[in-house]
This record gives structure tokens, C-alpha cells and sequence, in this order.
């Protein structure tokens, strides 16, 4: 006796094979250059780093981003991020979580000088916070973080923080 698939099983997969938009040919290109290596810098007049490493996950179908902010007199605040193509937005999005229990989500456009992050709500125990930030290439071992928090004035620079590529650990 044959097993039956059920035809509404087999449809829906046939209906969506054409429609599904596919993704440019490297999605990923803008972002690649992080991949890969760890990218620290100091915070401006402060006492702590903020450290970010890249690695590419399942064959380069996604780019995690673990960072931590070292500083004295408090614990390392640590966060993660999982950058994906959506194929729906055909953009680059992203999903953030950190350890205090805070995330966000958003997408990533690339700029003729680095990548640009739209603005998104930060969300944390009930209480958001929408911010935009800007990734201003410096060369190939350096960028600028520039973090931006909506106020009700306007726009308003959080920090700066121009992040270095690490060299490579010690294997």
C-alpha cells in the first residue's frame, strides 16, 4: 500500500515556488566586511569598551554579532544580534537581545559610507526608547558607531564610538 501525501500539503508549497522573491546575489556584501573579526572601542569620556565580534552562521545565511561593554563598577552589559534577509522587506533585517532583557528589531540599509539602521524602538521592562544609528566606515580596520536618541527635541547623539578590528587571537 502507498502512502498518500495529502494534496493541500503539495499545493501551497507548488503555489509558493514562484512567488517567493529571491535574494539579491550577496545580501550580505555590505555587512561582510565585519565578519569574521572582533571590532572594540572606547566609549568617549567614560571608562568602559564596547567589543563587538562578528561571525557568520549556517553557511552564511545569517551574520551573529555578540558584543559586551566592559566597564569598571558595573557588570559587562552583553548583547547580541542575528542579522537576516528578509524576503519579504528584500532588506537585510535584524533581531537584538541583551542580558538586562532588553531587544530590538529593525533593518539595515547599506550608504555610500557604511551602513545606516533606521529608526526602531528599543524595548526594555515596559519602557522604549527609539533610537537610529549610523556604521561610518574608516578604511578597512575601522568604523564609527554614531547612536542617536529621539527626544522630544529632536534628535539627539547618544554616543560615538569609533570601533578598530582586533587582531586575530593567538591560535
Amino acid at each position: 500500500m502507498r502512502a498518500l501525501i495529502p494534496l493541500c500539503l503539495i499545493l501551497p508549497a507548488a503555489a509558493f515556488a514562484d512567488a517567493a522573491p529571491t535574494a539579491p546575489a550577496d545580501p550580505f556584501k555590505p555587512m561582510a566586511f565585519l565578519a569574521g573579526h572582533c571590532w572594540k572601542g572606547d566609549f568617549p569620556n567614560q571608562p568602559q569598551t564596547d567589543e563587538h565580534c562578528f561571525e557568520w552562521v549556517y553557511d552564511g545565511h545569517f551574520l551573529r554579532d555578540h558584543h559586551v561593554v566592559h566597564g569598571d563598577g558595573h557588570p559587562d552589559y552583553q548583547g547580541e544580534t542575528l542579522y537576516y534577509w528578509d524576503t519579504v522587506s528584500r532588506q537585510i533585517q535584524y533581531l537584538y537581545i541583551e542580558n538586562q532583557g532588553g531587544y530590538s528589531k529593525g533593518g539595515v540599509e547599506a550608504t555610500a559610507d557604511g551602513l545606516m539602521f533606521p529608526p526602531t524602538t528599543y524595548s526594555d521592562n515596559g519602557q522604549q526608547q527609539t533610537y537610529r544609528s549610523h556604521w561610518q566606515r574608516n578604511g578597512d580596520d575601522a568604523y564609527e558607531s554614531i547612536n542617536e536618541l529621539k527626544t522630544k527635541d529632536g534628535w539627539s547623539v547618544a554616543w560615538k564610538v569609533k570601533m578598530q578590528k582586533q587582531p586575530e587571537a593567538q591560535k
